[in-house]
């Protein structure tokens, strides 16, 4: 193979390589900006409103605004908790949501993210609750 050719590859590869960093760069800005309005707007006061009706079933869980995020956590064991923050590491930035929660003598963990298909600007009040409730099915099931 021709040095000229192998340059040329390496040199579209390093562009190529360049212009996605630079793509993922400004998606990542772009999510810094919207996360916190989402946390602000919708998340926050989704998970306030769920956790009061929880409270009113008999199901005792604490909401926790730690900068960055929100914590649902269980009053009855502090091995469970709904953890909801910014995954900057993946491409294109997710909000996820970490689960942890006890069956039997095991401890099981999850994580999904919850804007899949959009951007977090996208999501509704409506999508966070359904997907919080889809969360919490297994620690009410009991």
């Amino acid at each position: 193979m021709e040095i000229a050719d192998v340059r040329k590859r390496v040199l579209e590869t390093v562009a190529r390589a360049k212009a996605a960093a630079k793509a993922r760069r400004a998606r990542n800005e772009q999510a810094a900006t919207e996360y916190p309005r989402f946390l602000e707007t919708v998340a926050v006061p989704i998970c306030r409103q769920l956790v009061n009706v929880l409270r009113s079933e008999g199901h005792h869980w604490t909401l926790a605004t730690p900068s960055g995020g929100i914590r649902l956590d269980s009053d009855r064991s502090s091995d469970e908790f709904l953890q909801v923050s910014l995954d900057a590491t993946s491409d294109p930035p997710s909000v996820v949501c970490r689960t942890r929660r006890r069956q039997g003598g095991r401890i099981l963990e999850s994580e999904r993210p919850m804007n899949e298909s959009g951007s977090i600007a996208e999501l509704t009040e409506d999508e966070v609750l359904r997907f919080l409730l889809v969360e919490f099915e297994p620690f009410v099931d009991r």
